[in-house]
């Protein structure tokens, strides 16, 4: 196979987010000059689990905690960051080795850092807070609601499973073939372009790569943590994403959802919700207008549905 082809087979292994590399050009030009043009409210630097993590604040109302996917950073949601400043107050974080933030030495581990959200939180003066994380951002954010509950009023997940054999199977042994052997391959990617663009030390993507590929490598099932994620949970996928669609059924089950008919009064529907939207994928649904569409209002608390019963009775 040629090396081009392996790249690209590669990159679409990287499940916990490809990230920068689908910000292609013309995706929400305007929207990002927009954002670019606009310095946050706050920035900086607060340490957490021995990594020194850059974070952000933009935008007033109640706190949104938004993470990214992986080998992408903050910017990777300048499309639909003007939409979530409108009326929330987002704190957005570089999450261990991406970004702003440091590799440092310890291993990438979705608990650990998960663990490390709920002390930036405190830091930062936030009780409580919603929490709407993508691809790697979803699993932290998942791992943060479970450490942390009391921290966690309401948890959206976009493109993030609950167990490794949620993806398609031909995706695991292109996991495990990422490392620092593709860093070459990767400088001429929009990953590796914007990476160095921002990080501490440009000279340690080819480590962040081996410390992405050994996390990927590791076998994981949080099955039993799901029951434990008592708050509203919102599950969003592309109708074409990395995981397999009876992953994502279960992973709403598992949650108490899809396990019977709602009643036409709803007075049998779940707390929780899960969206499938049309035409998207992994690599593209965290640019796309019809995700902040469908979990802003679940981050809010409102439902825009008419009921039967008020409709007949006018």
């Amino acid at each position: 196979m040629p090396k081009a082809s392996i790249l690209k087979s590669l990159l679409a292994a990287l499940v916990i987010g490809a990230g920068s590399l689908t910000a292609t050009a013309g995706a929400a030009t305007a929207a990002q000059a927009a954002t670019n043009d606009q310095a946050p409210a706050k920035s900086g630097h607060v340490e957490a689990g021995g990594v020194n993590y850059y974070y952000e604040i933009r935008g007033s109302g109640e706190p949104l905690l938004l993470l990214h996917g992986g080998l992408g950073s903050i910017d990777m949601f300048q499309p639909v960051m003007p939409v979530f400043t409108a009326h929330r107050q987002i704190i957005a974080v570089d999450l261990q080795g991406h970004g702003r933030t440091p590799l440092g030495t310890r291993p990438i581990d979705l608990k650990a850092i998960g663990d490390d959200m709920g002390q930036i939180l405190a830091k930062l003066g936030y009780g409580q807070v919603d929490v709407f994380g993508y691809s790697m951002g979803g699993g932290v954010a998942f791992q943060l609601a479970v450490q942390h509950p009391d921290k966690v009023r309401r948890l959206v997940l976009v493109s993030a499973g609950f167990a490794q054999d949620g993806f398609y199977p031909e995706m695991l042994p292109m996991q495990a073939q990422v490392g620092a052997g593709m860093a070459e391959m990767m400088k001429a990617t929009p990953m590796y372009q914007s990476y160095v663009k921002v990080a501490p030390d440009p000279a340690e993507f080819p480590r962040l790569l081996d410390a992405m590929g050994t996390l990927m490598r590791k076998p994981y099932d949080w099955s039993s943590d799901v029951p434990k994620l008592t708050m509203p949970v919102m599950l969003i996928f592309g109708d074409s994403d990395m995981y397999r669609p009876e992953h994502v059924v279960k992973f709403y089950q598992l949650l108490g959802g899809g396990l019977r008919d709602a009643g036409w009064q709803r007075e049998h529907m779940a707390k929780n919700r899960l969206a499938i939207l049309p035409g998207l994928t992994h690599y593209d649904i965290f640019l796309s207008p019809q995700l902040t569409a469908a979990a802003l209002p679940f981050l809010d608390g409102r439902s825009e549905n008419a009921n039967w019963s008020d409709q007949a009775g006018k």
